[in-house]
């Protein structure tokens, strides 16, 4: 029987029931993944050099013995080969999947750029391949592919069960895009692509192949995102949230201070979205201190002054004490009536709020997912702020219904989210495309940038002398450790050893306390309160301080093991001081071993730029990793790089907002494949309502 492309792919010559497994874990399932299974490196044809001739800034090739390899920090996989000339140390930055394709004692074809790191010659990222006894082609001169292998599939064994697919069935790949179309854009049909990305003729061939499916990924996914951003505009039934002279001077009047340009203009988009009766669906992003929270007040008492309630929705109870905390600070002479919905709550406390809330006698309602839980009704729910949404992801934002008290019909509410971690331009098009988009880029008057030190750990005394000067004025500090308490496994200084440590030996004139995550919710809002108060002067942490912390006083913080820490968590970190009128220092004790965490912790040093530090931690962790993009329903690429692409996206958004406004059914004859190839990618992940 002939093979088809919808059939499993143990079916394919030479696969099987037990190898059709481990393709499982490259997530290829049938003929089509295996044909969309590309090739992650091509091995251009290159003279074969002796280890001892290899130089710095060069693209070589050796064949080398492994002698041993590990998975280093930051999963970097670290390996050394050697031939009869000398040995020299790989390093494949971000790549722990390669760890099971190395073994040592078997010989490999390696082809890389070597690079002069602390004085010592090291091939970084190279396509290799196994070379066994006796092959003929350990200097082959064409152009070798070498696929993601996984552990008990090696790449040849893939590329002899991608060979044989394309033999049978390549002719039964569909063409989502007409002539015309290929011709505008200038690229390839998909099966001459698929061709060309497997059997390389030219580098140069393969470069327009790849252009050619990296845009049929981006195009996919980016009507997607057109057509869930057409489904939440089609409904008209959100309040009308009117914004007279007098209800804007009203609210401004509760700000002492005046508000910056990028405030005015976030507000401005606001207050024209909320008076039309489309639920706003807005991002608001800004770097840490820019004023997000007060665009967002804001729009609450539009909502207010309009008769209706508003919900503030974060993803952890130390914000939502931080938002009860500007609630209070703006609002504590006023008739406006708010509350805390928590997890925290006892059973007759949340019975007490839920009634409120319900019969209307609360405005503002501040929570966590507790929100969203089926027993939370509203009596008129106009207006409602997400912070932070990217620790929910798009499934969760889909899934947020709110509900009316009074009937079965689910409340539409003006939408606004709000993010302090800056989003690269791709992210912003794609996790947050269905959103619009104002961005705050200004700091309030009288805000000073943190500097940023890089402190070996042998610069620790005079650090922490710094540090106590600075108390002595009356100021205090953060030291944020990586882990809770010690571990045998990870040699990081633990908040738990580190407290005592710093209260006995550094800081003993002084109050010095501890907070992390697995503390009950009262010890933590104890423990900050005494550090708001002044009562506490040093505070050591875990990551929980990440975001919600709003201590003018701190001026100081001190991040152990920096090295170990994402860009921009270590912004984010950063965030918590410098947010009064003092001179504030961010300390960064690293001692990185590697080009990848040096590179980190220079662009800490070098900027205070959220959207800078932003794009390079996209570039040096990749979108997989950044601020946890698996978890917004998007999926992984196979060709398209949200770092390398920018234009290539912006054009097949394009595209496929043209298509949308032609055709948003998909209904066309012509567009058949489209629809298909659209539903089976994201019809579940992006609940796609206006087509299938």
């Amino acid at each position: 029987m002939a093979l088809r492309i919808e059939d499993k792919v143990q079916f394919v010559k030479g696969v099987g029931p037990v190898r059709a497994e481990l393709f499982r874990r490259l997530d290829v399932e049938t003929v089509r993944d295996l044909l969309y299974l590309f090739p992650r490196d091509y091995e251009e044809p290159t003279d074969v050099c002796p280890i001892i001739q290899l130089q710095d800034g060069q693209k070589q090739t050796v064949v080398a013995q492994c002698l041993e390899v590990r998975i280093a920090q930051w999963r970097h996989v670290e390996a050394a080969f050697a031939d009869d000339s000398g040995s020299v140390k790989v390093v494949w930055f971000n790549a722990p999947y390669l760890r099971n394709q190395l073994h040592p004692g078997r010989t490999y074809r390696l082809t890389g750029r070597t690079r002069l790191y602390r004085r010592h010659l090291q091939m970084q990222h190279p396509s290799f391949r196994e070379i066994g006894e006796g092959d003929e082609d350990a200097g082959d001169a064409s152009i070798q592919a070498t696929y993601p292998a996984t552990e008990g599939l090696q790449s040849r064994s893939i590329a002899r069960a991608v060979q044989a697919a394309l033999d049978q069935c390549l002719g039964e790949l569909p063409e989502l895009f007409t002539p015309a179309t290929l011709k505008r854009l200038a690229m390839p049909s998909v099966r001459a692509a698929v061709r060309e990305l497997h059997r390389p003729t030219s580098m140069k061939a393969v470069g327009r192949a790849r252009r050619r499916m990296a845009f049929e990924e981006f195009f996919l996914m980016e009507l997607a995102v057109a057509l869930r951003r057409r489904g939440l505009k089609r409904f008209q039934d959100a309040p009308r949230l009117a914004v007279t002279p007098a209800i804007d001077a009203h609210i401004r009047r509760r700000f002492p201070f005046a508000l910056t340009a990028a405030q005015n203009r976030a507000i401005t988009d606001i207050v024209a979205d909320i008076g039309a009766s489309t639920p706003m669906a807005r991002l608001v992003q800004g770097d840490v201190g820019s004023g997000k929270t007060v665009v967002a007040l804001y729009g609450i008492l539009a909502a207010v002054a309009n008769e209706c309630q508003a919900a503030i929705m974060t993803p952890t109870e130390i914000l939502t004490e931080q938002h009860l905390r500007s609630i209070e600070r703006f609002l504590a002479d006023s008739r406006v009536r708010w509350l805390l919905l928590s997890g925290s709550l006892s059973a007759a406390e949340r019975k007490k709020a839920l009634a409120r809330i319900r019969d209307g006698d609360v405005d503002i309602v501040v929570g966590t997912q507790a929100l969203i839980q089926q027993d939370v009704t509203f009596k008129r729910l106009g207006f409602v702020v997400v912070d932070e949404q990217h620790k929910f992801g798009v499934l969760q934002r889909a899934e947020s219904r709110w509900r009316n008290a009074e009937s079965d019909q689910p409340l539409r509410p003006h939408y606004l989210v709000m993010t302090a971690t800056p989003i690269p331009r791709t992210l912003a098009l794609t996790v947050f495309g269905d959103l619009d988009i104002s961005v705050i880029d200004e700091l309030p008057p009288g805000r000073r940038p943190v500097r940023t030190a890089w402190v070996r750990p042998s610069g620790r005394p005079a650090m922490y002398e710094h540090i106590r000067q600075d108390i002595r004025r009356g100021r205090q500090a953060y030291v944020v450790c990586p882990l809770v308490e010690e571990s045998d496994k990870q040699d990081m200084k633990a908040a738990t050893e580190e407290a005592r440590r710093l209260q006995k030996d550094v800081f003993a004139e002084f109050r010095v306390a501890l907070l992390h995550g697995r503390m009950d919710a009262d010890e933590k809002q104890r423990i900050m309160a005494d550090f708001r108060s002044g009562h506490t002067h040093v505070l050591v942490s875990t990551i929980v301080i990440e975001v919600g912390i709003d201590v003018e006083n701190a001026t100081a913080m001190v991040i152990e093991h920096a090295e170990r820490f994402g860009l921009a968590q270590l912004h984010q970190l950063r965030g918590r001081i410098g947010r009064g009128p003092h001179e504030s220092t961010c300390y960064l004790v690293a001692q990185p071993t590697t080009e990848f965490a040096e590179r980190r912790i220079g662009v800490m040093t070098e900027t205070n730029d959220g959207f800078r530090i932003a794009e390079e931690d996209l570039k040096l962790r990749g979108p997989g990793e950044f601020f946890g993009t698996r978890q917004h329903g998007l999926p992984e690429l196979r060709v398209g790089n949200l770092v390398e692409d920018y234009d290539l996206l912006q054009l097949a958004r394009q595209e496929a907002s043209d298509l949308v406004r032609q055709d948003a059914d998909l209904a066309r004859p012509e567009h058949r494949f489209i629809r298909d190839a659209l539903l089976a990618t994201y019809g579940r992940k992006m609940e796609l309502i206006d087509v299938g």
